[in-house]
């Protein structure tokens, strides 16, 4: 069945003012048959308009009748009235039946076509259109800003708990006071401070780590809890060459610790946070945020036990003196980095340094279990030939790279192999060794306790070979 417009239904449509009535109401019923059977819609309007013109047909009719019989009109015309009223019983059936056929298609096309496609088909934007009308009927309100809602997934929120772990930490040394002339005489002043982060709790004792460097040399460590609280701290065990150390204080002021996150899933661009105590106790637990600028970069060092190759988490969070041992976290309040030092040269900005919390973790645990880090130990000091006058290394073939040994422990490995001063190590079991950062990595990654290493050794100009029976004393 196909639709049409509305002035092909008008074109349709009888205009002339010289058709008799009975045409005009034969060619309406007509219309109103085809109208019903192309669009239910229109039946009621056709259904009053057909009944308005019967009844004005009727009264006319009767008003004629009227005449007729006043005035004894002549046969003829009587029989063009008997010959209307009977057509009037043909329309008013053929109408009747019209009308029946009309409803009874009604209700089988009401009854039918909800279950067909049939509107989908022929009105496929109907309930969208009715919503747009309803929208534009609808006047737009004024925006206003909303409150807060507290969230576990605002960062507020994560630094508010986070910043209950970290701690301000105040070295204090013994300094000489020879103001009354007693060489003797000496007080405890505070030389320093930085941060640390509570990351275990049992029944008696809370675990903080930080940087050796924060604690280095201490005859007293206070600690300063979020709330104001202040308590003792007491070394576990120091590494200096990771720059790692654990203190422990008493349980009873601890009513949070920090959990560790997996370092190795971050990414260059992820979003961290920086929480310590920058230039002290003053702006405790300030908040900085950045992104991780690198991952696995390689920094060298000079620490207390020598030059290292320390591995690190370059951000761009601000990091300043004092946020040394405070927390790198993430979005999720993870530890994801200790923060250990920055590049504070002129006219650099953004370049600091953490490390990262998957290689703090085995040194953390092992110094609460031993209080020291068990290493490969040789038992040699050691120095770079860059560091050292050349007068000392003179007959070392040209070019030539090495480290230099300063020291020897006398009960060492290196002693019992029979090295002397002023030996330049330029190997490892065939590994060449350019300066004690290297030597370093080697013994610490590649040796264990009991190994024994071949050492190529330049002495007073020759190469000779010394084998070294690895032990297990902290040191190098």
């Amino acid at each position: 069945m196909e639709f049409k417009n509305e002035h092909e239904f008008e074109e349709n449509q009888p205009h002339s003012s010289e058709k008799s009535e009975n045409t005009q109401a034969e060619e309406q019923f007509i219309n109103f048959s085809h109208t019903k059977e192309n669009n239910s819609q229109a039946v009621d309007a056709t259904f009053t308009v057909e009944s308005n013109d019967y009844d004005n047909r009727e009264r006319q009719e009767e008003s004629t009748e009227s005449k007729i019989s006043m005035e004894d009109s002549i046969p003829p015309v009587i029989e063009q009235r008997s010959s209307t009223k009977e057509n009037k019983k043909r329309n008013v059936k053929g109408f009747a039946s019209t009308l029946a056929a009309g409803v009874i298609g009604s209700v089988l096309t009401l009854a039918i076509l909800p279950y067909t496609d049939y509107i989908n088909d022929h009105f496929p934007k109907v309930e969208n259109q009715e919503s747009v009308s309803t929208q534009q009927g609808t006047q737009a309100k004024p925006v206003v800003a909303q409150p807060t809602a507290a969230s576990s997934n605002s960062i507020a929120d994560t630094v508010e708990k986070i910043s209950k772990t970290i701690v301000g930490i105040v070295n204090f040394q013994q300094q000489q006071n020879n103001f009354y002339g007693d060489p003797n005489s000496s007080q405890s002043v505070e030389s320093g401070s930085g941060s640390g982060v509570i990351f275990q709790k049992n029944n008696t004792t809370a675990y903080i780590v930080t940087n050796n460097h924060v604690v280095e040399g201490a005859s007293k460590l206070e600690v300063s809890l979020f709330d104001g609280e202040k308590a003792t701290a007491e070394v576990v065990g120091t590494d200096a060459l990771t720059d790692l150390a654990v203190l422990k204080i008493d349980a009873k002021y601890v009513t949070a610790t920090a959990d560790f996150g997996d370092s190795s899933t971050l990414r260059p661009g992820d979003q961290v946070y920086a929480i310590g105590n920058p230039l002290g106790l003053d702006l405790s637990r300030t908040v900085t945020q950045g992104i991780v600028s690198a991952t696995n970069r390689s920094i060298a060092i000079s620490t207390s036990a020598g030059n290292w190759d320390t591995n690190v988490i370059q951000t761009d969070a601000a990091i300043n003196p004092g946020n040394s041992g405070g927390a790198l976290i993430n979005p999720q309040g993870q530890v994801i980095g200790i923060n250990s030092l920055k590049i504070s040269e002129s006219g650099v900005e953004g370049l600091g340094f953490a490390i990262p919390s998957n290689d703090l973790i085995p040194i953390v645990n092992q110094l609460i279990k031993n209080g020291k880090i068990d290493r490969p130990y040789l038992g040699v000091g050691l120095e770079d030939l860059d560091q050292v006058p050349q007068m000392y290394w003179q007959n070392l073939p040209n070019n030539r790279k090495g480290v230099l040994v300063m020291t020897i422990d006398p009960n060492s490995a290196a002693a019992k192999a029979g090295f002397q001063p002023k030996d330049v190590i330029v190997s490892m079991n065939g590994t060449e060794i350019a300066n004690s950062s290297e030597l370093r990595k080697y013994l610490y990654s590649k040796v264990k306790t009991g190994d024994n290493i071949k050492f190529g050794v330049y002495r007073d100009g020759k190469k000779i070979t010394l084998t070294a029976k690895i032990t297990n004393n902290s040191g190098a």
